[in-house]
């Protein structure tokens, strides 16, 4: 900290003859340390001149001169060729005056800087401002400059400080202040005026943010002053990190936040000179700023456009892959431990939700949240035999953030930038998952969880922590059957298990559903066993899979009328005029919410529009777009027509449908509404009410309880804080990208093949040229579904394994564990022949 800006809040009880005199002798002092007298014999321990005398720099030589005052050190006489140079012009050139910064100071800092070729002055004045927070915050303002009352509160007081010491470096502040020209006036008019900053709105800041930015875009280009902004920062962020910290500086002066901003407004941040100490170190910084100033800065950084949003995110996101890349990280030294990859996540979520506020947000169209709560177990949980309180039995957390902010990722319709694009891929090769789910649920403040900022992981990263949730609520469920058991002497049940036949597989399974749900929807969350009546296979994981195939394939046949099928996108909605009760709907969702609890990949086609209910927002008029893009086409060119609406086209708010059986039927959207012809004026009102009626009202008791057995299963998972609609929909129908070059290359070999024998060559080179068709067949044979998991064939764990020698025999699989026994055939013909059977009659479970 310069000499010049020291304790200057201890200058109003001096007297001017005694500052005066201080300032006099301080400022000589300074200057024989600094620049020495001139004299080349000089033979003065405490001159610069002296042979013996050690160079110091600004800050070292203003504490010496304090100290100098103090004990009344020797003066040097000025060299004959010092006497033209007064002190005041010394103290002009050096701009020691400048303890915060506008554009024009800066610009006029330059240009004198540049008439003399030397730009130490300006790189001086910067390392002063931008490594003090005081002299930040009260730099680039928009409104007039803070009065002595704010300088003062914002000065840090150190009682360990010697009291002649304070005065002797106030008087010399105090000093330059009169001394130096227009300064009084300065802050006079600061304090006489009206100060603008309490005229912002509550999403401002009192930054000129288009001043900080052409100040950078000038000075950047140098590289000795790029380097002042380095060391300022490095020095500037741990006084930072300690007043967040400790003293709360924030809530006693939101301004504080300014020099968030006005750092953050510096575009070299991501290059390399800063990405070893100075970034992790202001990261750490801003990690500590209080809810309300993150708030605050996600809403400033909201109006920034999409390529300044790119540069703050990318800036975080170095940060991230630099400490990831450069470190070895696993599962003894954890990435979660390290500082610099946390603090700047939790950064990376403020230009997250910036994000999302910043493009095209829906928070008006939410559905409604169920009348009825979903019935909890009779039962005691495993924690309440314990005497202890369930974890999150309202349901998983939401953030802080968010609930600040009061929007949600949900609400986002289109984001500034993509999603994808806040995704870490290094982070999430070298994120231990399992440690980071159990940080997640313990919620210490010791460890951090990835899970918390979900944005970062990818979906194959966050479906093995819903695995891991689902696995221990399953795990927690059957323990407390076993309890029971032995306390009680009730049935041992510890599975979720459904014995069905083959031919009536609807009506018994959504008969023991139903019972489920009704008596105790907890053992909702057990894991699932299958049985097939007169059938030998044992289900450990493949059976459930052909069980949801059989049912999906049941359920969305068109001839049983609750969904009905579009020809031209191939989807499935909702049948208004479905004779089905609403509880068939809400087995629907049970099977669904069992699915991925029991991560099983489901051949369902929704358009988009029902997992963003699911999310709990109502379908508008833009979900038509894919769920009905023939409508879609003609609502738009309604609100487009430049015409008269009503005279050309003669529409009234009376709309028809027709039902299960082709009969019209007729709906008004407004009351009387085959009497209120569609204008040029309401054509929005229509458009907008066409849609809702279409996506929400004509399928509203149907939807509700289709949701509400989705949630009876997923109620407590974290599913709806860690996934997006489009992540839900990739968890439920699996990846239909299909890459059997990735499958190839993560295959495992079991009982004498290698990845080098003639047969796996020959059964690869076969698969290849197999259809598309086929090789969902092939697929389906092998592991139970013809859809890819999250992640694509490239995560799927598939065994070749050897089945005796050349035989007639037909390959079989263990769908459970994704097993192909393959026997060694004599030839690739017999192969691809034997290979084809097998996938195109396969059904069933039973000895061959």
């Amino acid at each position: 900290m310069s000499f010049i800006t020291l304790h200057a809040s201890n200058l109003n009880g001096l007297q001017f003859r005694k500052r005066a005199a201080a300032k006099h002798l301080i400022e000589r002092y300074y200057h024989q340390l600094t620049e020495g007298c001139g004299n080349d014999s000089c033979s003065n321990a405490w001159c610069s001149s002296s042979r013996g005398s050690h160079r110091l720099d600004n800050n070292a030589a203003a504490v010496k001169a304090l100290e100098l005052y103090k004990i009344n050190a020797k003066l040097c006489d000025p060299h004959p060729s010092k006497k033209g140079t007064t002190m005041n012009h010394c103290v002009r050139d050096d701009f020691k005056d400048v303890n915060y910064l506008t554009e024009e100071k800066v610009y006029e800092i330059l240009h004198i800087c540049g008439e003399k070729e030397d730009y130490s002055p300006l790189i001086r004045v910067i390392g002063r401002v931008f490594s003090s927070a005081e002299g930040l915050v009260q730099s680039f303002r928009r409104s007039k400059p803070p009065t002595k009352e704010e300088l003062k509160s914002l000065q840090s007081k150190d009682e360990d400080k010697d009291e002649d010491e304070e005065e002797a470096a106030a008087c010399s502040a105090a000093a330059m202040e009169e001394d130096s020209p227009g300064s009084s006036s300065r802050l006079d008019g600061a304090a006489s005026g009206d100060n603008d900053v309490g005229k912002l709105g509550p999403d401002e800041v009192s930054v000129d943010i288009d001043a900080v930015r052409r100040v950078y875009q000038r000075l950047l280009s140098n590289d000795k002053i790029e380097a002042a902004f380095l060391n300022a920062l490095v020095y500037l962020s741990p006084n930072v990190e300690c007043d967040l910290t400790y003293h709360n500086v924030y809530s006693r002066d939101p301004n504080y936040l300014n020099l968030f901003v006005v750092v953050m407004e510096n575009s070299n941040l991501h290059s390399p000179d800063y990405l070893e100490i100075a970034l992790p170190q202001f990261c750490r910084a801003m990690s500590k700023l209080p809810l309300p100033a993150l708030a605050k800065l996600a809403r400033l950084w909201s109006h920034y456009s999409a390529e300044q949003i790119h540069r703050i995110m990318e800036t975080f996101q170095q940060l991230i892959t630099y400490k990831v890349v450069s470190n070895e990280f696993n599962s003894r030294n954890l990435v979660n431990d390290d500082d610099a990859v946390v603090a700047a996540t939790k950064c990376l979520k403020i230009v997250y939700y910036a994000n999302v506020m910043g493009g095209e947000v829906d928070t008006e169209h939410n559905e409604e949240e169920d009348e009825e709560p979903i019935p909890e177990s009779s039962e005691l949980t495993l924690q309440e035999l314990l005497g202890e309180e369930r974890r999150n039995k309202k349901g998983p957390r939401v953030d802080p953030l968010e609930t600040e902010l009061t929007i949600r990722t949900s609400d986002s319709r289109r984001p500034l930038i993509p999603f994808q694009e806040f995704v870490n891929e290094p982070l999430n090769e070298v994120l231990e998952m399992d440690k980071d789910y159990t940080f997640f649920k313990v919620e210490t403040e010791n460890k951090f969880s990835f899970m918390t900022c979900p944005f970062i992981l990818n979906a194959v990263t966050k479906n093995l922590g819903l695995y891991y949730d689902n696995r221990i609520r399953m795990y927690s469920e059957r323990r407390i059957t076993v309890l029971y058991s032995l306390v009680q002497g009730q049935q041992l049940n510890p599975y979720l298990r459904l014995k069905v036949r083959r031919d009536h597989i609807i009506d018994d399974a959504l008969v023991r559903l139903e019972m489920i749900a009704m008596e105790n929807p907890a053992d909702l969350k057990k894991q699932l066993y299958v049985e097939f009546e007169g059938e030998q296979g044992v289900d450990e994981g493949g059976v459930s899979k052909e069980f949801f195939q059989l049912v999906v394939e049941e359920i969305f046949n068109p001839d049983i009328g609750m969904f009905a099928y579009d020809e031209r996108t191939k989807m499935f909605w909702f049948n208004p005029s479905s004779f089905e009760n609403e509880g068939q709907f809400t087995l629907i969702g049970i099977v669904l919410g069992l699915a991925i609890y029991n991560n099983c990949i489901l051949d369902v086609h929704f358009p988009m529009v029902v997992y963003r209910k699911l999310m709990g927002k109502k379908g508008t008029f833009r979900d038509l777009a894919d769920s009905n893009p023939v409508l879609y086409q003609s609502l738009k060119e309604l609100l487009e027509y430049e015409g008269s609406v009503e005279e050309d086209m003669m529409i009234t708010f009376q709309i028809s449908q027709t039902d299960l059986f082709g009969n019209p039927l007729m709906y008004d959207l407004r009351e009387n509404g085959d009497q209120i012809p569609v204008t040029n004026e309401n054509r929005k009102e229509f458009v907008a009410q066409y849609a809702e009626y279409m996506l929400n009202k004509s399928v509203e008791k149907q939807f509700k309880a289709f949701r509400r057995g989705f949630h009876m299963v997923t109620n407590e998972s974290p599913l709806k804080y860690l996934f997006r609609p489009e992540e839900i929909e990739l968890l439920i129908c699996g990846s239909r990208n299909l890459d059997f070059q990735a499958l190839e290359e993560t295959t495992e070999y079991d009982g004498g093949y290698s990845r080098d024998s003639r047969i796996i060559k020959e059964f690869w080179e076969t698969l290849h040229s197999f259809a598309e068709e086929q090789k969902r067949l092939f697929l389906q044979f092998t592991t139970g579904t013809d859809r890819a998991p999250v992640g694509g064939l490239g995560k799927l764990k598939m065994i070749i394994a050897k089945n005796g020698p050349d035989t007639d025999r037909l390959p079989t699989s263990h769908t459970c564990f994704n097993v192909l026994l393959l026997p060694e055939y004599d030839t690739k013909e017999k192969l691809r022949e034997r290979l084809l059977k097998a996938i195109l009659y396969a059904k069933g479970f039973g000895m061959l």
